[in-house]
């Protein structure tokens, strides 16, 4: 049977030799939403803009849905946030009608509600513009080369893996609980409980994401175009076919204004035509058990860029200590910014 490792995926710049501690403390990984809109004022959904430490998302929404006397469906979220972290994200409640709530009544270890506005539209998965991220790394035993390497990050980007928070608690399970979980999958072992299904499932399609970025790395194909390659537009779902103009897509590259992309697997054809289709053909036989299985749920073929740059990157270094800063498209995660600069240690 095929092992769901983690530990194998390439680095753009070389593995780090630097290591410090990430999440000494809350405040220490410090992640505010951006909606990239303003809630209109008037409509049936309540959004709730919140502080939480030491809670994670779902577990809120519960909260707030008993607290309202509502089906937990009425409360929804456009991104789940990292319990053990200071994080600001918004909450939606539909609630037909003019019901109000006092909500200074909502009383939660943890929880602090900041602002309380209406809408006209519910509030849903991935309906942000991004995430605004403030972490601190301690206790950093050399110091020497993080200059460089985030100036590497701020210039080319780094590979859009999914982040360990997709892949479960590692402390329960070496390669991550929600990858032992898809383990079973492969095994033909039912799960019962549907949310962890759902979690299972998410990790083996963003594990086969991260499989096939981590062999273009390795193949010399980071940057380097294939007729046939599917192009995305920065900051949205479109894309194109990479034809033969190799030279005009590659300053496209350069630019930030497209970026090669890799299948999320699923039902269907891949949207990669010739030479890039025959690529990502070879990288799936190897792995064939999971495409297999991720097809039979019924899940779509759909395309992710391979690379982000954060924006607005600032950084300060002090003694032993780091302080970086940045943003990042939703969807995206902040310890894959992280990985090519330090060897974080996680405190939990």
């Amino acid at each position: 049977m095929i092992e769901l490792a983690t530990n194998k995926w390439q680095y753009l710049f070389a593995k780090p030799t630097a290591t410090g501690v990430l999440k000494a403390q809350p405040e220490d990984f410090i992640v505010r939403e951006e909606l990239g809109y303003e809630p209109s004022g008037e409509g049936e959904h309540i959004y709730l803009w919140v502080q939480k430490v030491g809670l994670n998302t779902a577990f809120v929404a519960e909260k707030i849905a008993q607290f309202c006397q509502l089906p937990l469906r009425a409360v929804t979220y456009a991104g789940r946030k990292d319990k053990h972290a200071l994080t600001q994200q918004w909450f939606g409640v539909h609630v037909p009608g003019k019901q109000q709530f006092d909500w200074h009544e909502l009383q939660l270890e943890g929880l602090q509600i900041l602002d309380v506005k209406r809408h006209n539209k519910k509030l849903r998965v991935g309906n942000l513009k991004g995430n605004r991220f403030e972490i601190t790394l301690r206790d950093i035993d050399s110091t020497e080369e993080l200059e460089q390497r985030l100036m590497q990050v701020a210039s080319q980007g780094v590979p859009n893996y999914f982040g360990p928070q997709r892949f479960g608690e590692t402390r329960y399970h070496a390669n991550g609980g929600n990858l032992a979980l898809a383990q079973k999958m492969l095994a033909n072992e039912p799960i019962k409980n549907r949310n962890k299904r759902s979690m299972a499932i998410s990790a083996l399609r963003s594990w086969l994401f991260n499989e096939f970025v981590s062999e273009r790395i390795a193949q010399n194909r980071w940057q380097q175009v294939c007729t046939g390659d599917v192009m995305i537009l920065t900051g949205s779902n479109s894309f194109f076919i990479a034809d033969d103009d190799h030279v005009a897509i590659e300053d496209r590259l350069h630019k930030n204004d497209i970026s090669l992309s890799a299948p999320m697997w699923g039902k269907g054809n891949l949207d990669s035509q010739g030479a890039a289709q025959e690529f990502e053909q070879q990288c799936a036989l190897s792995r064939a058990a999971v495409c297999d299985l991720l097809s039979s749920l019924g899940l779509k073929q759909e395309r992710r860029a391979i690379r982000i740059v954060p924006e607005n990157l600032h950084w300060q270094i002090q003694s032993n200590r780091l302080e970086v800063a940045f943003s990042l498209p939703s969807g995206c995660f902040a310890t894959s910014v992280i990985r090519e600069v330090i060897n974080a240690h996680t405190v939990e």
